[in-house]
């Protein structure tokens, strides 16, 4: 493939980059061997055992003009060629008025009719790799992976054009805060901004979530089906994916091990670099993504879950969500899964949930969700069904029917008594709760999503800033927003309000 080809295809990535890539997948020696080889039989065959002087320099010549490559980057057959993206042909879908709750504000100039466009909800189960996979990966090819692009155009299903701007104004505020390593810095992301527009943003993170916080701000580019090839921010995503990539060590795990809890990173990045690989089918991500998620399976706990160490014993609700996500993402690109790996996490599910409350807990079966030190008064655990919602997202991902399971009903009925409030005086403010109580009830669907989905919506909207440089971000409340920091905050909201067209219904039509 000529350098002109790749600079088109891989638009974003330095020819060095994708040279380097290139050459540490290449046995160039043992193709050069070859090729020798070849030159010394057809010289002895026109010559009669008599090797001619002047094909025998041109062989010489030849040989002297092999490049010299490093042993260490000879590993792996070259990738085949990215086959160009097929046109997504979509069958027409009526759109049912009843469930359309877009606002009165829409209008075409704004935003196209849902009618007559494909709706993005599969009714196929969970191991289908149909246009609609599991979770709902799409955009940068066609195929399995068509679901996410003109996802824009849906955004009706959620609030309209005030759901649509504000996702639009978050990802112009996480792309204006990139470092120019490609990362998001969890704790100095404010230097990025521009002194011209006013104060520069507060809201710091821990910094040692940078990892952590840099995976989330990818996925709401790849949510939006933005790709280091496609989009508005190619630039912003190809560079943000190839820190992501130098992220990984060896062993495949994305971040520094040394981090006490590390697998919060590592499970988001392996999340972000599995949807970017689905969405891209790149050899320049596929072998991170299948080290990052043959990671995963790695810490996991033989017949348990995961915590905050490799295979340690212990286990806990919250970091386990992560770790299926990352899971499922990665199954849904084409990676291969153990599917025992989906079996035990569901049992540690079960194991977690009260069976008469359906609430399920973090470390013990049926407690409240959990607070940092300092935060539980201000941030009470009795108004967040945080875990619960972890758990109902973890039974659908492994395969339980929203319609069938009375434990995600018995959920869904805990999470709609405590609907998303902005409220900092009640403590109610859990971004975290949000964002995965807006996954688990847009798959339960149905008259306790449209509850969910109106809350969210009156939540968040309205409190996204638009002065400055703060303009697109969410101020970093909440039980874990001093933890994350604006950057957390902000990707957090802005997924919530991609949830439209990032995931599909895994059953059923959800309405």
């Amino acid at each position: 493939m000529s350098y002109e080809m790749y600079r088109q295809q891989f638009e974003g990535e330095s020819f060095n980059d994708i040279l380097v890539e290139q050459l540490r997948r290449t046995p160039w020696l043992l193709i050069s061997a070859a090729v020798h080889v070849l030159i010394g039989i057809l010289i002895l065959a026109f010559t009669g055992g008599k090797p001619d002087k002047k094909v025998e320099e041109q062989a010489k010549m030849e040989m002297d003009d092999t490049p010299p490559v490093e042993e260490e980057i000879i590993e792996e057959p070259p990738p085949e060629e990215e086959p160009e993206p097929e046109e997504l042909v979509e069958d027409p879908v009526e759109v049912d008025e009843e469930t359309d709750d877009h606002d009165e504000d829409d209008t075409n100039e704004d935003y196209e009719e849902t009618k007559g466009e494909e709706d993005f909800i599969s009714d196929k189960p969970m191991d289908s790799r149909s246009n609609n996979d599991a979770i709902g990966l799409g955009g940068g090819a066609g195929g399995s992976y068509g679901g996410r692009r003109g996802g824009r155009k849906h955004a009706r299903r959620g609030r309209g054009a005030r759901a649509q701007k504000a996702v639009d104004k978050g990802l112009e505020w996480l792309a204006k805060h990139q470092s120019t390593d490609g990362s998001w810095d969890a704790d100095g992301f404010m230097q990025n901004g521009d002194p011209n527009l006013g104060p520069l943003c507060d809201g710091k993170g821990n910094a040692l979530y940078d990892v952590g916080v840099s995976g989330l701000a990818l996925l709401c580019f790849l949510g939006a089906g933005e790709t280091h090839k496609n989009g508005t921010y190619k630039k912003t995503v190809a560079q943000g994916l190839k820190w992501l990539r130098d992220s990984q060590d060896a062993e495949g795990c994305f971040g520094q091990k040394s981090v006490s809890n590390f697998t919060y990173n590592h499970a988001i990045g392996a999340l972000a670099m599995a949807e970017a690989y689905g969405l891209t089918q790149s050899p320049l991500f596929k072998s991170y993504a299948e080290k990052g998620v043959a990671y995963v399976q790695q810490c996991q706990n033989p017949y348990k879950a995961w915590r905050y160490k490799e295979a340690d014993g212990q286990n806990d609700t919250s970091v386990s969500g992560w770790m299926v996500m990352a899971l499922k993402s990665g199954k849904s690109a084409g990676i291969e899964v153990d599917p025992t790996r989906f079996s035990w996490a569901l049992d540690w599910i079960e194991e977690m949930t009260d069976q008469e409350s359906g609430r399920t807990g973090y470390i013990r079966t049926g407690e409240p969700p959990v607070r940092e030190t300092g935060k539980k008064e201000e941030f009470p655990a009795e108004e967040s069904e945080s875990l619960t919602a972890v758990g109902m997202l973890c039974r659908v991902f492994c395969g339980q029917d929203p319609a069938e399971n009375s434990m995600i009903k018995l959920g869904a009925d805990l999470l709609s008594k405590k609907l998303p409030v902005w409220d900092q005086a009640k403590g109610s403010i859990d971004m975290y709760y949000w964002y995965y109580g807006t996954l688990a009830m847009f798959q339960v669907g149905g008259e306790p999503w449209k509850k969910w989905n109106e809350a969210m919506n009156e939540a968040i909207i309205e409190r996204q800033r638009s002065d400055g440089n703060f303009s697109g971000s969410w101020d970093p409340k909440g039980a874990w927003g001093e933890s994350g920091g604006r950057v957390y905050s902000t990707a957090l909201m802005t997924l919530c309000l991609e949830v439209y067209y990032r995931y599909g219904r895994v059953f059923g039509t959800g309405k």
